[in-house]
């Protein structure tokens, strides 16, 4: 950061950056010790800079402004975290708010209640003119395909009254389901969501994450969609 100095005076700097480290090291990643140790390096290479050859004002002006940009570095982290600290009570009123509605994430999993009707969803990245939905029990027979016919971009919800194809009422359990769509006879990539209700939400060293269902550890920006 320094320009070179006469030899018969590199005691003096060594000495000066020697005190400047101490100060830095007692104070790790401080700003107010960093610009220390520069003022601190600077004065003690004016004061044994070469009469003949003196530092000129733009290198000096260049060397300031070095200074002034890692100052602003360590000042701009500083209010970045104070931000970040300041968001995390927001961000679990939040989530706690959510606790007791339905949530769309990426799954593909179903749970059936008998009598009671189970959802699940999908996300499109493009209109189909074709869109299946089928149902499979835990030994991975198929039990009912849903016909949803055409559908647009984007999320989709669907039902299922708990009856397999013959109109027979399934058993109550666990089950997954996989979505097929087209587009004039083009598969179409779609994102299967599986529904649940938020029952928790955790602030953690990873971040604020909720239980959805039976779905732990799932990030706010994994929510696609609640109902």
């Amino acid at each position: 950061m320094v320009s070179p100095i006469q030899t018969n005076n590199s005691s003096a700097v060594l000495a000066a950056l020697n005190g400047g480290a101490t100060a830095a090291t007692a104070a790790t990643n401080s700003a107010t010790a960093t610009q220390s140790q520069f003022m601190t390096l600077l004065v003690t290479q004016l004061k044994n800079q070469d009469p003949l050859n003196p530092m000129d004002n733009a290198q000096m002006t260049s060397q300031m402004a070095q200074i002034n940009t890692v100052s602003g570095i360590n000042q701009l982290n500083t209010t970045l975290q104070a931000l970040a600290a300041s968001m995390t009570p927001n961000q679990t009123v939040q989530a706690a708010s959510m606790i007791g509605h339905g949530a769309m994430v990426a799954g593909n999993g179903v749970d059936l209640v008998s009598g009671t009707t189970a959802y699940g969803g999908f996300n499109l990245p493009g209109p189909s003119d074709k869109t299946t939905v089928s149902i499979y029990n835990s030994s991975g027979a198929l039990v009912n395909t849903l016909n949803l016919g055409a559908q647009t971009t984007g999320v989709t919800d669907w039902q299922w009254d708990g009856k397999d194809s013959s109109g027979v009422a399934a058993a109550t359990g666990s089950y997954t389901f996989k979505v097929n769509a087209s587009l004039g006879g083009s598969a179409i990539a779609a994102t299967s969501l599986q529904y649940g209700v938020v029952n928790s939400a955790t602030q953690g060293t990873g971040g604020l994450t909720l239980g959805v269902g039976s779905l732990q550890n799932i990030a706010m920006s994994q929510i696609q969609q609640i109902l």
